[in-house]
């Protein structure tokens, strides 16, 4: 797993699958970020089988070839979509072409699951809901920094356990790391392609908040986004943060950057800090800054009971991505609602588009 470079993160967990072998088949399609090896890392080791894949550019189905060997490459997206046995395409395109490619899924009678942001305009988001309500198909986003990290999904646990009471705050930190010069596509640099920093990164921060505190909806109170050190790329923000409330009064503080020192042995020092009535959990993502001892997934918990430091690598796993394919089969909303996806993806677009920009 590539902990230096958070485009290339994919986390890999303990085989769990949830389905006999052949009887969930999933194909990858747009290959445009690394994200793709995360979710089919996740997706696989719950059972399900690849039975595609597909992209343009043949080095990036040589490189992700090398990480599933043996993958059939279909000749084109249309033998993808065509194919009856396959229930579920995965695909991490460039950010604005997301929702072209799940309206084209979900019109070919397949659920689609892909990277985030799932969308980047709020006309694409109309677009989403209308094919998802005319066909009956799911329209799943990736977004990891919850469901691939397992010190977020163990401070779902206890939250959902009542181990901090109601939830009435949270806190999010999402610095990442731009890396070496030329490692990132152009298109990175295109705030029409990826959609700006709050609609990309800030995300999975926007997600966590509704997802921690039971928040189904909620408003952007404030948002800033600036350039402070890529002059040269005019159409990059390198900060962004905002402030949301929520539906039940619970309010979100976060901020997102690329400001990750060299010196950091990850790719960024993820950190959330979740506020209930009855006590408090920080999350320590990536990272036990200081220590060297390579750790990540640290949940820190104080309530009544006193104070708990816990390091949860290897024990509670992913539980998200066998929940997604039984829902694909069962047509139930157990891994994420449809509603919950869209909400996160609408809330992070506005953000975006209500952003003040710094100088």
């Amino acid at each position: 797993m590539q902990k230096a470079d958070g485009m290339n993160y994919a986390p890999k967990g303990k085989p769990d699958p949830v389905v006999a072998k052949g009887e969930f088949k999933i194909a990858a399609v747009a290959l445009d970020h690394g994200h793709i090896f995360g979710m089919c890392n996740g997706l696989t080791e719950a059972g399900a089988e690849l039975k595609w894949v597909y992209d343009p550019d043949p080095e990036k189905v040589a490189k992700f070839l090398e990480a599933f060997p043996g993958t059939p490459v279909a000749e084109s997206e249309e033998q993808v979509l065509s194919d009856p046995e396959v229930k579920l395409v995965c695909g991490a395109a460039i950010p604005s072409l997301r929702c072209p490619l799940g309206l084209r899924v979900m019109a070919a009678g397949k659920d689609y699951f892909t990277d985030k942001a799932p969308l980047t305009t709020l006309e694409q988001l109309e677009q989403a809901k209308e094919m998802v309500a005319k066909t009956g198909q799911k329209y799943m986003v990736y977004y990891s920094e919850r469901l691939h990290v397992e010190a977020a999904v163990f401070a779902g646990q206890l939250i959902e356990d009542g181990a901090i009471g109601r939830v009435i705050q949270v806190m999010g930190m999402g610095p990442h790391r731009e890396g070496k010069p030329g490692s990132r596509p152009d298109w990175f640099y295109e705030t029409d392609k990826y959609g700006g920093i709050l609609c990309d990164i800030g995300s999975h921060q926007i997600e966590q908040f509704l997802h921690f505190a039971g928040v189904k909806d909620a408003k952007v109170v404030n948002s800033q986004i600036a350039n402070f050190n890529h002059k040269d790329k005019p159409g990059l923000n390198d900060f962004g943060d905002a402030v949301l409330q929520g539906d039940n009064g619970a309010t979100m503080y976060f901020r997102v950057d690329w400001f990750t020192p060299d010196g950091l042995s990850t790719w960024g020092d993820g950190r959330t800090f979740i506020l209930g009535t009855e006590g408090y959990i920080e999350l320590r993502k990536y990272v036990n800054v200081g220590t060297g001892d390579g750790t990540s997934n640290h949940v820190i918990l104080v309530n009544k009971d006193g104070e708990k430091h816990m390091q949860v690598s290897g024990q509670v796993g992913f539980p998200y991505f066998g929940q997604l394919i039984l829902d694909c089969i069962n047509r139930t909303e157990n891994a994420m609602t449809q509603e919950h996806a869209f909400k996160a993806a609408e809330l992070s677009v506005k953000a975006q588009m209500q952003a003040t920009v710094l100088e």
